[in-house]
Parts: structure tokens; sequence; C-alpha cells
């Protein structure tokens, strides 16, 4: 999508939301999102083109403050990062404990923005809804949800009783919401169903668009030589993402004319880092900031995305590193679900495995 295009998807959004008869729209807007924004490039994105338009003039984005990162940042003229300082961080995990470090937020959250002149609070993903939501009863902003995922069903082999209590969150929350956004086709008709609500408008996680010229920092960072050809997976190194399947396959075929590099951080990082000492055609990269990363995703040659199908948030996935390859010039091997194989399949830009596993 071009980065026109998507401010003016943003913007249609939020002129829908912003001009409803007797509501007169004011120039600051918040957004909430529970993580400590470093790395969430679609927050980045979404809040860069509504800052660009001139339906605002200030946007606030109020994160979780987390060891190693700033408090307070100002990302540009416009946009302020405000990480929330929880002193109930540090209980023990537990629904009571959990509970109390959610109305601590909530509370500062509200308490911050309470005497600001915001008129449209966005909220990221069902975590934030809440939050949200108050501010929509109490000083009776209008209120967008981006939902991120299928909310209700983003753990792998997650049980069903906790599924069914997250729809039914959801459903509670999702009726206060003046718009609903999300990230694929088949998450916005299954929220159709769900709730019986409007279909949500999509704006998918597609970089910003831009000439990118290839790239050999793999190459020369890890001492690859040029001949070889890189398999690339770039992201969050997380359980059910394809990459026990990677790593055994690579291990496999041990041919170091076609090499594996891992990109990102998250819970399999160590293992990934073992197991590159010991094989010659595996390697690791720590993840790096979104300003540099294409040049990075330029420097493969083949992408790989193989989420498997343990929940439907993988289902109906339709992830950044998708548009990402693209964007960059890969060609691409993904996993058989349905928005990732309807991409591929009418673009012609790659292959899908027939099977997630390591054959």
């Amino acid at each position: 999508m071009l980065p026109d295009g998507k401010t003016f998807l943003m913007s249609h959004v939020y002129n829908n939301t912003c001009h409803e008869k007797h509501f007169i729209m004011k120039k600051v807007n918040l957004h909430i999102v529970l993580n400590d924004f470093i790395h969430d490039s679609r927050v980045l994105k979404e809040t860069k083109s509504i800052a660009e338009s001139p339906l605002f003039d200030k946007v606030y984005i109020a994160a979780l403050l987390d060891k190693g990162v700033t408090e307070h940042e100002t990302l540009d003229a416009k946009r302020e990062i405000w990480r929330v300082p929880l002193k109930t961080r540090r209980f023990p995990r537990g629904i009571f404990s959990q509970t109390i470090k959610y109305i601590e937020l909530m509370l500062k959250v509200f308490s911050r923005y309470n005497n600001e002149n915001i008129k449209v609070v966005h909220c990221h993903d069902l975590s934030a809804l809440p939050i949200g939501v108050l501010f929509k009863i109490i000083k009776r902003t209008k209120l967008i949800y981006d939902a991120h995922e299928f909310e209700p069903n983003q753990e792998p082999n997650q049980n069903k009783l906790s599924i069914k209590l997250l729809i039914t969150i959801e459903r509670l929350f999702i009726k206060f919401a003046d718009a609903v956004i999300t990230v694929s086709d088949s998450i916005a008709n299954e929220y159709v169903k769900l709730y019986k609500i409007k279909k949500p408008a999509l704006v998918l996680n597609c970089p910003v668009y831009q000439e990118i010229k290839k790239q050999n920092i793999f190459r020369e960072k890890l001492n690859i030589d040029k001949e070889k050809i890189i398999f690339l997976y770039q992201g969050g190194l997380y359980a059910d993402r394809g990459i026990e399947n990677l790593l055994e396959a690579f291990k496999r075929i041990n041919d170091t004319n076609k090499v594996l590099v891992f990109l990102g951080y998250g819970p399999l990082q160590q293992e990934i880092e073992k197991i590159s000492e010991r094989f010659q055609n595996i390697f690791y990269h720590p993840a790096v900031s979104p300003d540099v990363l294409l040049n990075y995703t330029s420097s493969a040659d083949v992408g790989l995305c193989l989420y498997e199908n343990s929940c439907l948030t993988h289902y109906y996935c339709l992830p950044n590193k998708v548009f990402e390859y693209i964007l960059a010039g890969l060609s691409l091997i993904v996993s058989n679900m349905p928005e990732i194989r309807k991409l591929i399949e009418n673009n012609k830009i790659g292959i899908v495995a027939k099977d997630n596993d390591t054959d």
C-alpha cells in the first residue's frame, strides 16, 4: 500500500468517526498500546499517517514503561510518547495482581490525559479497550478499536474457557467503539459474525512504500559468501511460528550454500544462538529498529513465514514480515494459511508449503 493510500485510509476512518452529527472535531488524539512501544511498527505507521494529516495538532501515545526504556519520548513535532511507570509492576503474576496492575494503569492514563482536549481515543488491541471505554463514558470521546490480531484466540493451544471469556469481554466493550479496524479480511469477517457489527475497516500491515536497493548487510556482518542463498526469518522468535521446523530442516541438509538467518528477538533466541554456534549454515542477528529493517531484509534472497495453525490469530494472519519481504524484493515460502496463501498465489510471488513440517 502506498503511503498516500494509507494516510488516506486512516484519514477516512477518522473523518467518518469525527464528523458525526453534533460532534465538533478537536485537535488532540490519544493512542493506548500496552507494550513498551519500541518495535511496534503498526502503531508507528498509523500515528505517523494521522500526524501527517490535518486532523490533529497533537498525537499522544500511552505505552508501558520497561527496563532500559525512557519514560518520555518525542517522535516528532506532533507525536509524544509517555510510558506509564507502574508501582505494582513488581507484584507477582496472578489474576488478583494483574487486576491491581491494570487498575493502576487505567487510573494513571486517565489522570494524565483527563485535562487534555482529547476527542478521539485509539485503542490498540483488546487489552487497551477498557481504558478507551472509560474515556468515552466520562469524557464523551470518540473511540476507535484497532484489533491487531484475532484477539480472543492469540495463544497456541489456548483452552476453550479462556477463548469464551475473551469473546464475552470483547463483545461487551466493542459495542462502545465508533469504528473498528483490523488487519485481515478473515478477521474482519469473523468479527462481523461474532459481534453483529459493521465490517471493520482494513489497515494492512504494509510498510510505507519506498524504493529499496539490494543490500549485503548479512553477508558483511555475518561473513556469508556472496554465492550463498540466504533464507531469512524475521520477527518475533516464538513457538508455533515454524522456527523449530526450520532449524531442524537446515540442520538436516547442512548445506553451506543455503543458509538460514534469524533476525529478531523472543523466547527462542538463546536456543537459536546455541544451534548457530554448531551449524555453519544457521545464523542469528539481533533485532534492528524499524527505520533500518528493510535494508537488512533486502540483504536476503528468500523470506520465510511459516506460522502453524495452532490458534485463529495464526490461521487468519497477514503479518508485517510478509509485506516487508515483498517490498524488499524477496521470493517467499509461506505456510498454508488462507490470507497468506491468497496473497502469494494471486500475485505469484512465492511458494505455499503443502504441510507445516520439517520435510
